[in-house]
């Protein structure tokens, strides 16, 4: 009978031990899967973006798919059986002990294909001058967000990759990026919105008055702009020429023509030249120098060792190596500009889901 007695305290505690389990489970995973989620999308984000530029270099179609869903669910189960046959005559006893438990993992994940009037919103829609200025006044450096996001500014191009119109910038192009450049460490570049008819305009203002210096530099980029000398405020609108000379014509890229351009910077086995898989990659030069491609994306027939993101196609990697600061840095803008530029109806953003059990 000790035996019994102590078998059913066995199985209590047991059975108060699988509820405790159940019961912290819930608190326990909600760190490590935020953490967990949030790193997997991120690197599977990145890694779709490169492959997507490898494969529009190659000539092929961008596909692209957002993560519409994540959910994860946990169960545990457990079950204890007993069981004891006693007979007083002939004396014979006989005892049974059964135990089962159970631990499931369920995670479920939603990818939605960018597609139709969306892809339309977030590839093909210019990005709004208003978004451009207001990268700059977050920070950004002048001349990364117009190298990257605009084909010109006052009828003074931007260098474009795509084959189908591949252009090298104006030879005023470049100079004119590093006077505003200049300006912009100084301070002197400010913006600001107004409300008209519930039409926003954005107007930008050159100081250029702090310092001498930065004075003379304001001159030469409103000479260079075709602007008024005079003038502090100047409206900024989408279009190629401006129609006079207080007002700045920003045409402005797309997210697929911003990829386009990019792609066109990856360096690509010699032999897919020579078997004309794929063009030359573009290269750029400006008074006799070459520019250094905003983002160096290179390529390799193994795994890269050291990289901050690759993907592999056509039997080759592809890939920014983790020590070029620059290239990661842009390619991180580059994303995070992806998720602003959407216009028109926005979807659901990812939603984590955990329930418990």
């Amino acid at each position: 009978m000790d035996f019994f007695k102590s078998l059913k305290l066995t199985a209590l505690s047991l059975s108060i031990c699988a509820i405790w389990g159940c019961a912290g489970i819930g608190p326990q995973t909600v760190s490590r899967d935020r953490f967990d989620y949030t790193e997997a999308i991120s690197d599977s984000w990145k890694r779709q973006m490169l492959f997507n530029m490898v494969k529009m270099r190659y000539g092929d179609a961008p596909v692209f798919l957002d993560v519409s869903s994540v959910i994860s669910q946990y169960q545990i189960a457990g079950q204890i059986n007993l069981g004891s046959t006693i007979n007083t005559h002939p004396w014979s006893t006989t005892e049974s002990v059964g135990g089962f438990g159970q631990y499931v993992d369920r995670p479920t994940i939603t990818l939605t294909p960018i597609i139709g009037d969306k892809f339309a919103r977030s590839m093909m829609s210019p990005i709004p001058p208003s978004a451009i200025l207001s990268l700059i006044q977050g920070g950004y450096p002048v001349d990364m967000v117009f190298r990257l996001l605009v084909h010109s500014i006052n009828g003074i191009r931007n260098r474009f990759g795509g084959e189908a119109r591949a252009q090298s910038a104006d030879p005023e192009f470049y100079p004119l990026l590093d006077k505003m450049r200049e300006i912009q460490m100084a301070g002197g570049i400010g913006m600001r919105f107004n409300k008209v008819d519930k039409d926003e305009t954005a107007l930008t203002i050159i100081l250029g008055k702090r310092e001498p210096a930065v004075g003379a530099l304001s001159r030469e980029v409103r000479k260079t702009l075709g602007l008024a000398p005079e003038a502090d405020a100047f409206k900024v609108v989408y279009g190629s020429i401006a129609r006079d000379d207080n007002e700045i014509a920003i045409l402005t890229r797309s997210i697929l023509e911003v990829l386009v351009d990019m792609s066109t910077d990856i360096e690509v086995p010699a032999s897919d030249v020579q078997d004309k898989r794929v063009s030359p990659t573009f290269a750029e030069t400006a008074a006799g120098e070459k520019i250094r491609p905003l983002i160096r994306i290179q390529s390799s027939p193994g795994k890269p060792a050291d990289a901050f993101v690759s993907v592999p196609y056509r039997n080759t990697y592809f890939w920014i190596d983790d020590r070029d600061l620059m290239s990661k840095k842009i390619f991180s803008f580059l994303m995070f500009v992806f998720t602003l530029v959407e216009t028109g109806e926005k979807g659901t953003a990812p939603i984590v889901t955990i329930p418990t059990g």
